[in-house]
């Protein structure tokens, strides 16, 4: 049976104004930390998912491969990654996260982290793997939608 439409639509407007929220503070946060929104989403998808390639983070990141290597000098010099020469194949790059430079990117998220985890708190094991399926469905349904208007 489908869901009635105001409740569907209410949904979609709190995931709108959480997306807005989100945008704000990593704004905030980027600010604190002088770093681009670009680049702190470069350095969330290296703490994510470990060291990377450039091209691979480039495609992870949804960024340009000629603009990722800006992006990553100016990390570069700020500190924040590393850029190792693979030992097998010297010409391969991977890019990682320099361990003691993102504590200061957890620390910046703090309040929020420990905000969530209070309102997790109020949630049986059951509603949370609820709400844990729904969010990663709604990511999934924009990474689809994201590489529908990109093949245009």
């Amino acid at each position: 049976m489908p869901k009635a439409p105001s409740r569907t639509a209410a949904i979609r407007t709190a995931l709108r104004d959480l997306r807005v929220q989100l945008a704000l503070l990593n704004h905030q946060v980027g600010s604190q930390l002088s770093l681009k929104d670009a680049e702190l989403d470069c350095l969330d998808v290296l703490a994510r998912d470990g060291a990377l390639t450039p091209s691979a983070l480039a495609r992870r990141a949804g960024i340009h491969p000629a603009t990722m290597t800006g992006i990553l000098d100016r990390l570069e010099r700020g500190g924040w990654v590393v850029r190792d020469r693979d030992q097998a194949d010297r010409r391969r790059v991977t890019v990682s996260v320099v361990k003691e430079r993102a504590a200061a990117v957890y620390q910046a998220y703090r309040g929020m982290n420990g905000a969530v985890d209070k309102i997790c708190a109020g949630y049986s094991e059951d509603e949370l793997d609820l709400i844990a399926g729904f969010l990663n469905r709604c990511a999934e349904a924009g990474h689809t939608s994201t590489e529908k208007l990109a093949a245009h």
